[in-house]
């Protein structure tokens, strides 16, 4: 994946030097990427109320930068790090299991979990003059900002681009990138941190077996 150049890049994804999802999927991608990861590790942004709060303000000036649309105020509370934290583990689920077949290792098993299926988020349907229909998220907080991302989803898949988010194949590392390959094979966020040492950590190791 190609290193961020963007001169306001979203905060959690840049964090990887990784680029970023193109539109509203850009607020998916760094949803993700609030986890604790890479090398050296990074924090996770959601563990307390500062971090997730200057997170959220971030994300959300930058999906207006990216959309076009007004800045959401977005005010968060312990509830809504807990809901935030609880759509973050439903979509890397829910992303693992679309890509390898099968749950995330160390999450709990689905039938334990709210499934990703029945999570709900206000939205609003609004014709403009030229006639198009627009989807517009509603809600205040947590919630807002969760109909911001589903709403993001909901387009990106309308564009059979939602595909194209996935985790890295690293099972060290979980970050979360946007797949530009042009058949979508694409399995690190990063082949130089994560694809060539993992394949050589293999090669190693099957070569131990054959010794």
């Amino acid at each position: 994946m190609s290193v961020v150049s963007d001169p306001a890049p979203w905060m959690a994804t840049a964090r990887y030097e990784i680029d970023h999802a193109p539109g509203g999927l850009g607020l998916v991608q760094d949803l993700l990427n609030t986890i604790s990861a890479g090398v050296p590790r990074q924090p996770d942004l959601l563990d307390d109320l500062t971090s997730a709060t200057a997170w959220a303000r971030d994300a959300a000036a930058r999906w207006s930068m990216t959309t076009g649309r007004p800045v959401p105020e977005i005010a968060l509370d312990s509830a809504g790090i807990h809901a935030l934290r609880g759509l973050r583990d439903d979509l890397r689920e829910e992303i693992h299991a679309r890509i390898h077949g099968t749950l995330e290792s160390g999450h709990p098993a689905a039938e334990d979990r709210t499934p990703t299926a029945l999570r709900t988020a206000g939205a609003a349907l609004r014709l403009d003059r030229n006639g198009s229909v627009h989807l517009d998220p509603t809600g205040s907080g947590a919630d807002l900002l969760i109909s911001l991302v589903l709403a993001a989803l909901f387009e990106a898949q309308l564009a059979d681009v939602g595909r194209r988010i996935k985790t890295c194949r690293n099972p060290r590392c979980g970050v979360a990138f946007y797949d530009r390959s042009r058949n979508n094979s694409g399995v690190w966020h990063s082949v130089r941190v994560c694809g060539h040492p993992t394949n050589l950590r293999a090669h190693r190791a099957r070569r131990r077996q054959t010794d």
